[in-house]
């Protein structure tokens, strides 16, 4: 028993008042005594000289960041490695975040804002480059605690990355807060406006600059929202009318809307679901001038990849630009650390079923949460099944390959283990055999764990290629962009490839080899041309 329960207990008995301050330590580790001399990844310390880290309040903290670059060592003893890079250090407004991720886990996230100086002398948010995810002065500190691999929040962002429009980045780190050590922790970006995350102005009061920019999040109703005109229905379409969808304001801060502005946002997401709600197939398709379908199909392929117990329904991200640039809502990946066959409850570790579909399931146990309506409508739509379809195929042949999922598991996993970091975690937070809200499966070490997470994944994509019709064994020679068909898309696609690299052009690299030379390259593309005009290879 943490020895700051036995505080609180002796307090209580003394006092006949639980004081505040009967979590003195912060929440610390069970074991205080984890020493780290050097590692692989960037040393956070947090001093808040035993103040305490309140849930809503933020308190003065100093930070500092030892980051000496990818490939060498940092060293927790500064003064024996002395020239160490510091990445930052000043002040930040710091407190605790999260809901399950807080109020389940003993390890906690932090949620935090570089400053110019203590708040106590007024102190204002300062734009600070972290670990090179470029300037903001929104920071998130992941506490990978119910995911004992530590990995699935990464392993959802890397994965997804090449569709998506933003996708938030990520690190590992050590951190120390008041010199105890605190384990691995995700120095992460947050889901926010700033220029190097969605890039979205301050909605303006009037015309085409009210229209943009706005996050808004399908979650609790914890806070205030806006509550959806339209209840959830199960996957056979039966309403849940004593069931409500609740989307709560991330920016601007409800604060700091104005009641027109409200108005504005609240009319745009009615206008959307209005249109979805009443839309039967063979109709025209006009909720598309609300939604971006394929970031919703990229979304989608997204949370049930992970099989996320907490998809749609909670922490549902989604943003809107100003009309001139995309008036459509797109939706953004976060939250995934119960993923991936995490999660006991709701039948989370299932590989078989579809998690839109789960709302029978949530309400049975009593849930308030369910999935939004949303999802149900367009899973009925057979446009948006077959362009669902082709996504999945033009992913599975490309970063959603397995060799190349298991590859980027290996590569997370291994930037935990070189150093001993994850050794020193489990040290501090010693869990192995344990149960751990909301597990599943109980590993008994770290490489038990990470073996566990391949095994589910690779039962998770034969469900979801079975039921999607992919066969992964198929190579359609000269179907390069993956679309079903050989066309001069595919030599375009192609020629971006040679030229630009990855980046420019997802394609089936397999496909594109029409030499069999082992590689795509421009041979290939003088055989694609001459089978377009030839009809024949």
């Amino acid at each position: 028993m943490k020895r700051a329960i036995i505080l609180a207990v002796a307090l209580l008995t003394m006092t006949g008042v639980a004081h505040a301050g009967w979590w003195w330590d912060n929440y610390a580790p069970d074991n205080v005594d984890v020493k780290l001399t050097s590692t692989n990844l960037p040393i956070v310390w947090i001093e808040v000289d035993g103040n305490y880290i309140d849930t809503e309040e933020r308190i003065t903290a100093r930070m500092k960041i030892i980051h000496n670059g990818n490939g060498r060592l940092n060293y927790a003893d500064t003064i024996a490695h002395p020239g160490q890079t510091v990445d930052y250090k000043g002040y930040v407004a710091l407190r605790y975040r999260g809901n399950s991720s807080f109020s389940m886990s003993a390890k906690k996230p932090y949620s935090f804002r570089p400053l110019d100086k203590p708040l106590e002398d007024g102190g204002s948010k300062q734009k600070v480059n972290i670990l090179g995810m470029g300037k903001d002065n929104n920071w998130a500190l992941l506490a990978p605690y119910a995911d004992k691999s530590m990995i699935r929040d990464l392993l959802a962002f890397e994965v997804s990355r090449p569709w998506m429009e933003y996708t938030p980045e990520g690190r590992f780190c050590e951190l120390f807060l008041d010199g105890i050590y605190y384990g691995v922790y995700i120095m992460c970006e947050v889901v926010s406006d700033g220029k190097n995350r969605l890039n979205l102005p301050d909605p303006g009061i009037e015309g085409e600059e009210m229209s943009g920019g706005y996050i808004m999040e399908v979650d609790r109703d914890d806070e205030i929202t806006y509550t959806s005109k339209y209840h959830p229905v199960s996957s056979s379409g039966y309403v849940y009318q004593n069931r409500y969808i609740h989307f709560q304001y991330k920016f601007p801060d409800y604060e700091d809307l104005t009641p027109d502005q409200i108005r504005y946002i609240t009319i745009q997401i009615d206008k959307m679901e209005k249109l979805l709600w009443n839309y039967n197939v063979g109709q025209p398709r006009n909720f598309l001038n609300y939604l971006d379908e394929t970031n919703f199909i990229d979304y989608q392929i997204a949370m049930e990849l992970g099989h996320n117990v907490d998809g749609y329904r909670l922490s549902g991200k989604f943003f809107k630009r100003r009309d001139s640039e995309d008036p459509r809502f797109k939706m953004v990946v976060w939250d995934m650390n119960i993923a991936y066959g995490n999660a006991a409850y709701y039948q989370g570790s299932r590989t078989d079923n579809w998690i839109y579909a789960t709302n029978s399931i949530l309400n049975s146990e009593g849930d308030p949460q369910l999935v939004p309506f949303w999802w149900y409508k367009l899973n009925n739509d057979p446009t948006y099944v077959d362009g669902f379809k082709k996504r999945w195929a033009l992913y599975r042949r490309t970063n959603l390959r397995e060799d190349r999922i298991m590859a980027t598991i290996d590569s997370l996993a291994n930037v935990l283990t070189v150093k001993g970091a994850e050794e020193r975690n489990s040290q501090a937070w010693p869990r192995w055999g344990e149960y751990v809200w909301p597990n599943y499966y109980i590993a008994t070490s770290f490489d038990d764990e990470i073996n566990y997470l391949k095994r589910w994944l690779t039962d998770r994509i034969t469900w979801i290629d079975s039921q999607l019709e992919f066969d992964p064994t198929a190579i359609e020679r000269g179907d390069v962009d993956i679309d079903g068909i050989v066309n001069i898309n595919d030599v375009t696609a192609l020629i971006d490839y040679l030229l630009y690299g990855p980046s420019s052009s997802i394609i089936d690299t397999e496909a594109a080899d029409c030499d069999d030379s082992g590689r795509p390259d421009i041979g290939d593309v003088t055989i694609l041309i001459d089978y377009l005009l030839s009809g024949h290879w």
